[in-house]
């Protein structure tokens, strides 16, 4: 991983979104693939006042935004819009964010090419997209990243904001989950007891997490509007080395839940993730039945043979 520095922004907390996954553009989408862009262009050009449905991050992007209204400061936290539309197709998107009452000003509409290369200049700490080469190319950059998987957003029914991520290749390295895939689970085992006192490497979204926990830190601990939980394949005794970990790293994480191979889903419904965010595609499938979940295509699981 890349180990590109991003642009200082103060302490503003920074997330980048694609248009597809802040709006469902399924429809036009598809005419973009079948009959190309030129009839995308005139389609949304017709409709560039007709509001858009909300996408698959829209709830999280609304609860991350109203932080703000909760701290007296400057803005705390920012959500950049980076769209393959052209600025004329992306009105209809501005007018759609208009009508929600959503305040995102800045974005870059790069017409028809990756707009992960603006990722860095606005100084983003995560990108969420439905695309997932261009979530490829931003964790190269080193920012955290994840491909949207449709099917699993749900409306939450209270304020706070909760961001569910799996352990290894996600806030840690895949260093021990190479030895689970190559050698099994009684060699991960082993091998994890005895390095219990030796800290894991950093995965793609320890950094997103340090910076979402110093955001915590501004609010009093019972009326914080941001929750955060691990929930991890792991158990017992492998469960040691990431308590060790967080607790070398001095990062503190409200719910932690080691399930020993048992589906993440219900889980995460019940402690109610905004987002959840894992490194397998299986589980990821199993976990969009129930919540929104970005798949962040990082580590051995995801090595292209």
């Amino acid at each position: 991983m890349s180990s590109t520095q991003q642009t200082p922004r103060g302490n503003k907390l920074t997330i980048a979104i694609s248009s597809r996954a802040l709006f469902d553009l399924r429809e036009s989408h598809q005419i973009y693939e079948e009959q190309g862009v030129e009839a995308f262009s005139s389609y949304q050009i017709e409709r560039e006042n007709d509001v858009l449905p909300k996408g698959e991050a829209f709830s999280l992007v609304e609860k991350f935004l109203q932080i703000n209204e909760r701290l007296e400061d400057e803005p705390r936290v920012e959500v950049i819009l980076l769209s393959r539309n052209s600025a004329d197709t992306g009105l209809r998107v501005f007018n759609s964010i208009e009508h929600y009452g959503l305040q995102i000003s800045r974005a870059a509409f790069c017409n028809g090419g990756s707009p992960y290369r603006y990722i860095a200049p606005f100084g983003c700490h995560l990108f969420l997209s439905t695309d997932g080469g261009d979530v490829r190319r931003a964790l190269e950059q080193g920012v955290a990243a994840a491909t949207l998987i449709p099917g699993g957003a749900r409306q939450r029914g209270d304020d706070t904001l909760r961001f569910a991520f799996d352990g290894d290749a996600v806030i840690f390295s895949d260093e021990a989950e190479q030895i689970f895939k190559r050698e099994g689970l009684a060699a991960f085992t082993s091998a994890e007891r005895a390095s219990a006192r030796q800290p894991l490497q950093g995965g793609p979204f320890k950094g997103f997490l340090e910076a979402l926990q110093h955001l915590q830190a501004e609010f009093h601990a019972e009326s914080c509007p941001i929750r955060t939980a691990l929930v991890t394949a792991r158990s017992a005794p492998a469960h040691e080395r990431v308590i060790r970990t967080l607790r070398a790293w001095n990062i503190r994480i409200d719910e932690s839940i080691f399930l020993g191979g048992l589906p993440k889903g219900e889980f995460l419904r019940a402690f109610g993730a905004d987002v959840f965010f894992d490194d397998q595609p299986n589980h990821c499938a199993s976990a969009a039945a129930h919540v929104a979940t970005g798949h962040v295509p990082h580590g051995i699981a995801n090595l292209e043979t």
